[in-house]
Parts: C-alpha cells; structure tokens; sequence
C-alpha cells in the first residue's frame, strides 16, 4: 500500500510539474480568475501606470473582472511636477509613489514590474520581458497607456549631450548637471590668480523648446540662479549666470493664445531668460551648441544643455500592427479602439485622436485621464449588457495652465484668460489637488511654502558621476561678441 501512495504521489507530482512547465510563461491565467460565482473573470490587461492607466485600474477596481498592470518601473510620477525635481525644489519621493501602494486595496488587481515587449492580437496575449525572461499575459480586454518619450528628430546621439525631462532618472540627472556646473566654476575660478568675480565669465544654461516644459526649466533656472545660489559662492556671482531659451517657431508656448504667449514672454524676460524664437538648432557638440540655416552658423559655448523640443510615442505602437502617425501615435477609432479589434485599446500620449474641430488631443494629463475612465467605462457596460454601439470619445477641456516661474504663470480657461500670480495660485492648487496621495499633497505643499518665502530649494544634491559634458573643453563658458550679437538679434525676430 505504502509503495502504490509513494508511486501515485510520484506520478502526481511529474502531473504537475508537466503542466507548469507548459504554463509557466503564461502568467495571470489562474491569480484573481474568479468571481464570486465561480465563472471565469474578464481579464483586463493595461500596459502602463501613467495617468491614463492608473485611471483606468482605479475605475475598473469595482467590475467583476481581474486586472492586470504591466509597468517597466514601480512608481507612478506625477510628470507636471518633474521640473521641480530636476531643479531641486522638491525630492523624488514627493511626486511618485509606489503602483503597488496605489492600488493596494483593489484586490482585483495585480501588478507586474516587467517591460511590455510586443503583442500578440489573435492569441490576445501581451510579451512581457524581465531580466530576460520573456512572458506572456492573456487578455480579454487590452488598453494600451505606454506614454511618450524624447524626440530628437533624427540627432539621438544628441541624447547624451542635452537630456530631456521624462523620469524621475531624467530629472536626477538634470539636477546633477546644473548644479555640478556652479560647483565646477566655482573651482576653476578660486584656482585663477587675481581672480574678479565681477569680471568672471558667467555660465551659460541652453533650453531647447519653448513648450510647457522648456519654459517651466527657464524661469526656474534663472530664479535658482538669481535667489536660491545667489549668496551660496565666493569665488563666483550665480547672478551673473544667462539662461537661453531657443524655439524654433516664432512663439514661446505655442500651443496658447498669442496673447498668452506674449504674456509668457514677458514673464520669462523679467525673471531674465533671454529668448531666442524663430532660431533652429543644427548640431549639438559637448559643451557647444549650434543654431541658424547651415551648420555652425551661430555657435554657442553652453555649460548644461537641456531638451525640451519634442516628443515621440512609445515604440510599443508600432508593434501593434496598425497604422501610425509621424509621431509614432496610433491611429485609433473614435471609441479609442484598434481597427478590427475592439477589445483592444490605446489611450494617453499613444493615441492620435482628433476632437470635433480636427485638432489632434494634445499629449496631457488631463486628456490621458478621461481617456482612461472613458474606457473603463465602455468596459464595464459591456460586461453587464453585451457589446452595443460605441459613443465617441469626447474630451472635455476644463482649461489650461503652464507655470513660469516664481509668481509667475498663465491659465486658459475658454474666454478667460489670466497671467501672473493668480494663474500662478491656480496652478498651484490643480497641481496639489492631482498629486496622489495625501502625505504627498501636505509634503508638496510645505515645501512650496517654504521656498516660497526663503526662496531655498531644499533638495539641492550632486550624485551620481561628477563628470560633465564639454566642460574639460570649454575654458569659456560664453560666446565671443560677435556671437553675442548674432544672438540677441536673433531673440527679436
């Protein structure tokens, strides 16, 4: 008896292990599988744990399917607010938290850390990669929320020269190279004999685009420049630093009315950026950046450089297999939906949906949000009534606000239209009231209360290498005269 157990359980055992083996890089297809009636759930997968995705999670918590997140990071960033991170105003931990932590009560819902890596429409699976070990995730309903990355037109290798503002990795970086830049100065002057600090050639700082993040990075800089470093050096004036500000179209912030425009560029020309419109950037070196019609028309000798000049959607749309658009953004229907295959959708930056004037939805949060509900919703229905006819999705523009600096911002709300501290009020409360969490909301706020009146960014650390781009072959940190001239006649154009 005893010999015929030992051999079953040897044979169940070898059962079981031919069975995982088979399933084992199919994940998802037993965990929270079930409702409470024993029938199988409606599996929702959602690639990304940006605003659109989130969203999306939090208002599907409540159906009776199991949800899955797939995110290459652990932590959902409140990207409006990465500027502050990378200019020392506040720390990471006050504009993310943790996926896991979010959506923690939502036992329906479960998250893996791993980087979607392709997709499979006619198995309705999702390939997942994480330290190299490739997966698969089966759906019955996809939403696609994998965001946008830096674009720089064909120049990558520009990349490492002048990073752009996405992460929270983008943002440390950022903080390191501006900071690192006043140290390194500060050292290269106190070694100089009979050394002047008035008469010390002040650093430059280059921001390329002038769209919400641009600006923002400008006004930012010259108030760190002008308030937060200003009495901090000896052997160097931080005042006397000139931060650059180089948009290609005639417009700073383009994407408002011209009268907010010009209200934007008044703003940033008080807080001291010199903006230069109209003015195409050629060619990146370490240390140098070039701007006119031809190569090396306008040099400029620019001790951080930062790019803010555009964006691209995430490759995982190509890997959709429907047609996409310059921007890599995928074409989708009105529902949000792929052509041929309405359990499959794509939301956020990825999605390239016009609204009723024919305007694309532009790439923000609060489009992505709606987005994310919107789908949620359609998905919910559909479980309790069976598949209908689609609304469109419709966005409903509640305003627009871009902040500039201390005091200083615009907001669009249809007719009206403000600048200056009550925009500035403005942004700040939204910006507060979107935050997740509470603990997050008081820090942030505390924080800019804080810089507000002392005029201190309170987390002004260097990590990481202290090495920066150009710097070693930059003994001059300025344009020579003629440079200077090209340049300010370049600003009025």
């Amino acid at each position: 008896m005893i010999g015929k157990k030992a051999i079953g359980k040897k044979a169940i055992t070898k059962k079981a292990m031919s069975e995982n083996t088979i399933s084992k890089n199919l994940i998802g297809e037993n965990r929270i599988s079930k409702r409470m009636d024993g029938k199988p759930a409606h599996r929702v997968v959602i690639v990304g744990a940006g605003f659109g995705g989130l969203n999306a999670a939090q208002s599907l918590a409540s159906a009776p399917v199991s949800i899955t997140v797939i995110d290459r990071k652990n932590h959902h960033t409140f990207q409006p607010l990465l500027y502050q991170v990378a200019t020392a105003g506040l720390s990471p931990g006050e504009i993310a938290a943790p996926i896991r932590s979010i959506l923690s009560r939502n036992k329906n819902v479960e998250v893996l850390m791993a980087e979607g890596t392709g997709f499979d429409l006619e198995r309705r699976v999702v390939h997942t990669a994480a330290e190299n070990e490739a997966q698969e995730v089966p759906y019955d309903s996809l939403i696609v929320a994998a965001g946008a990355s830096h674009a720089y037109f064909g120049h990558d290798e520009w990349q490492a020269l002048a990073p752009g503002l996405k992460t929270i990795e983008d943002a440390l970086e950022i903080r390191r190279r501006v900071l690192l830049a006043f140290e390194l100065d500060e050292r290269r002057a106190s070694a100089a004999e009979n050394h002047d600090p008035l008469n010390h050639e002040p650093l430059n700082f280059v921001v390329v685009g002038a769209g919400p993040t641009g600006v923002e990075l400008a006004g930012t800089l010259a108030e760190i420049c002008r308030h937060a470093l200003a009495h901090d050096f000896r052997a160097i004036d931080p005042r006397r630093a000139r931060i650059h500000l180089i948009e290609g179209g005639p417009h700073v912030l383009p994407a408002y009315p011209e009268d907010l425009s010009r209200s934007a560029l008044e703003q940033l020309q008080r807080l001291g950026v010199e903006v230069l419109t109209s003015t195409m950037v050629t060619k990146i070196e370490p240390g140098v950046i070039y701007m006119g019609e031809t190569v090396g028309q306008t040099k400029m000798n620019a001790a951080v450089i930062l790019w803010a000049a555009g964006v691209a959607a995430s490759p995982l749309g190509k890997k959709l297999g429907v047609p996409i658009d310059r921007a890599g953004r995928v074409l989708v229907n009105p529902d949000l939906s792929l052509p041929k295959h309405p359990e499959v959708f794509v939301i956020g930056d990825l999605a390239a949906l016009k609204d009723a004037s024919g305007k694309l939805l532009p790439g923000v949060a609060p489009v992505a949000i709606q987005e994310g509900r919107y789908v949620a919703k359609l998905i919910r229905r559909e479980l309790t009534s069976g598949p209908d006819l689609r609304p469109a999705f419709h966005y409903h523009d509640k305003g627009s606000l871009a902040t500039i600096g201390r005091s200083a911002a615009i907001a669009e709300f249809g007719r009206i239209h403000i600048s200056g501290f009550i925009a500035w009020l403005a942004w700040l409360f939204v910006h507060i009231l979107f935050l997740i969490g509470f603990q997050n909301r008081v820090l942030v706020f505390i924080q800019w209360a804080w810089s507000y009146f002392t005029y201190e960014r309170g987390a002004r650390l260097i990590t990481g290498s202290t090495n920066l781009p150009g710097w070693s072959a930059t003994p001059s940190a300025t344009p020579d005269a003629h440079e200077g001239e090209e340049i300010s006649a370049a600003s009025h154009k």
